[in-house]
């Protein structure tokens, strides 16, 4: 959390800045000095502030508000990194969002793995007039994730994280399995 820091400067002392009368009178001086003390960490953070809205560069806990801020998919159980890809990301996710492509990549940047995603189709043309209609007659989407430790918590998160980026109108399905585990040799 923000706070102050102990033997912080002030970038812009206010003793520096009082009237001239001011300047040598001792009680003015530790006044304001003071005050300094504890304006320092609002102007340092007003200095720096452009870093704050750089997931890569902002507090690990400020990055966390502004995941809230920018809607980024997290429960705040998230590593470090991955919390700082979903913020960068959010924005270009808003713009994908209810696509095949947005669906997959918000799944990757929660779980780490790229998701199975088959869906009823629809979406295609005919240079025939009353041509057949693609796809099947009922929409319907299907998610699968395998993962290495899949816990109940797993599905649920998936549950809730295809319910918010699929298609508003498509129904849906959520399967997260234990990945096959290759042999080392």
């Amino acid at each position: 959390m923000r706070g102050s820091i102990d033997g912080l400067g002030s970038s812009s002392p206010i003793g520096h800045m009082l009237p001239a009368v001011f300047a040598d009178d001792d009680l003015a001086q530790r006044f304001v000095a003071g005050l300094d003390e504890v304006l320092a960490p609002v102007l340092a953070v007003l200095d720096n502030l452009d870093s704050y809205f750089t997931p890569a560069l902002a507090p690990v806990d400020f990055t966390r508000w502004l995941a809230g801020w920018v809607g980024a998919e997290t429960d705040g159980t998230e590593p470090e990194a991955r919390l700082r890809a979903a913020v960068a990301a959010a924005a270009y996710l808003h713009r994908v969002r209810g696509t095949r492509r947005g669906l997959s990549e918000a799944v990757r940047l929660v779980f780490g793995v790229v998701p199975e995603i088959s869906e009823s189709g629809g979406a295609d043309w005919d240079a025939r007039p009353l041509g057949p209609v693609p796809g099947d007659r009922r929409p319907h989407l299907r998610v699968s994730l395998r993962l290495p430790n899949p816990t109940r918590a797993d599905e649920h998160r998936l549950d809730a994280l295809v319910a918010a980026a699929r298609p508003a109108h498509m129904p849906y399905t959520v399967h997260v399995t234990a990945a096959e585990r290759t042999p080392e040799t």
